[in-house]
């Protein structure tokens, strides 16, 4: 433990005036320190990756529709009618 005092002797002194003797300086008093508190927010960037898969899912729709398709044919007989024949005279 330090104790610093201006004079050290237990017999009172002369002063001045202004409490202070002429040509005396006095050892240094270390007061107790004090804490000063400084707040910092220190922001930080940090980038998160959240991968998003986008699935395409085609749907292929056939829609079926039934037309009909009319054909026409001809044929032709022929058909021989005999009203008699020549070899029965």
């Amino acid at each position: 433990m330090y104790n610093f005092r201006c004079i050290d002797s237990e017999k009172p002194m002369m002063y001045n005036g202004n409490m202070s003797m002429e040509g005396m300086e006095c050892p240094v008093v270390y007061e107790c320190p004090i804490e000063r508190v400084c707040h910092r927010e220190i922001h930080h960037h940090v980038p998160h990756v959240c991968p998003i898969n986008t699935r395409v899912i085609n749907h292929h729709i056939y829609t079926h529709t039934y037309t009909p398709e009319y054909t026409c044919c001809e044929e032709n007989e022929k058909c021989d009618v005999y009203q008699g024949k020549c070899d029965q005279f």
